[in-house]
């Protein structure tokens, strides 16, 4: 699972095969430090960009997770 730091947050996207058939969604999880180093707080829990996206391939569907993640960052700040 790739995994970026944007503004101090950790960014995991993903592609993840759909059950059932041959494309690709797009999933996106990210954390935020904590008091303890030895851990982060899951502040968007991992869940699918769009349930209407599909892709054909894993590659595309992981560009596609960090484009959205980007977005969802964009959304939190102030």
């Amino acid at each position: 699972m790739p995994t970026k730091i944007i503004d101090g947050y950790e960014v995991e996207f993903t592609g993840e095969l759909l059950e059932g058939t041959t494309l690709w969604g797009a999933y996106v999880s990210i954390f935020a430090p904590s008091a303890n180093p030895m851990h982060m707080i899951n502040v968007y829990p991992k869940r699918r960009v769009s349930a209407d996206l599909t892709l054909s391939d894993q590659h595309m569907a992981e560009t596609e997770a960090e484009r959205a993640a980007e977005e969802v960052l964009k959304a939190r700040r102030p």
